[in-house]
């Protein structure tokens, strides 16, 4: 009766994935800025589910430019799995919640972007409340290994993802299933090394649009605006762009 189980939860764009996924590729474009700094990352990723258990892969390309110069190439290739271990529903499904715990192992592409392995063991809850409002949380244990200045850094991460969806027959916008504003937190504290105890925390107002299905296959764009939320990230992010497009099949 969960709605987990119909792998119906609307994609984050920032924050890691929790939701069961059958079927889906998407592409994201990521673009910040910090003064003269530019970041730009698009990524690629597939997953697919097996019963409740949802594997994934996922393939970054990033471009920094900066007055010092200019890095660019493919980031980790990062390897994931999920899995449900604790689902609760009422009575009269008003309440909805899904615990879950995943595995993500991040592989070196040996380029200037990516240089350390990365291994995050992770904790997630999904909950939709009524008929409308959910929300997504990731709690995560980030080791990077392998030399250079970041090998053996640790670092918790964490994000949170609130959803209120709208079906057609509420606002019937043309050639859409269903319109979801959206609200993220992202955030990281460093646990060791000079950072220890800094925290840097982004917000992320968007939404998507789960658009009428094509055949089999339903697209489902996104956007939103990524801000920072202290002055850790601000260091990095002044503001930025986050485009979505998702295709569930």
């Amino acid at each position: 009766r969960s709605w987990y189980n119909e792998g119906d939860y609307p994609e984050p764009f920032l924050v890691d994935d929790s939701g069961l996924e059958i079927n889906e590729a998407r592409l994201d474009w990521l673009h910040t800025t910090a003064g003269s700094q530019h970041n730009n990352t698009v990524t690629a990723e597939v997953e697919k589910g097996f019963g409740l258990l949802t594997l994934e892969i996922e393939v970054p390309y990033e471009h920094d430019s900066s007055p010092e110069g200019t890095a660019q190439g493919i980031g980790n290739i990062d390897l994931g799995a999920r899995y449900p271990f604790y689902q609760y529903v009422s009575c009269t499904g008003f309440f909805d919640t899904t615990f879950g715990a995943a595995i993500e192992a991040g592989i070196p592409a040996s380029s200037a972007i990516s240089v350390n392995p990365e291994f995050v063991p992770k904790i997630f809850n999904d909950t939709r409340i009524g008929q409308h409002f959910t929300m997504q949380s990731i709690f995560g244990y980030s080791i990077l290994t392998g030399g250079a200045p970041d090998g053996g850094l640790q670092t918790f991460e964490y994000g949170f993802t609130f959803g209120y969806s709208i079906e057609h027959n509420e606002l019937p916008l043309p050639g859409v299933q269903r319109f979801i504003p959206m609200f993220e937190l992202i955030g990281e504290t460093s646990l060791n090394k000079d950072q220890s105890g800094q925290s840097s925390l982004l917000g992320n107002a968007c939404f998507r649009l789960n658009l009428k299905t094509i055949g089999r296959v339903q697209p489902r764009l996104g956007l939103g605006f990524v801000f920072p939320l202290n002055s850790n990230a601000r260091t990095d992010v002044h503001q930025g762009i986050v485009t979505s497009l998702v295709f569930e099949y």
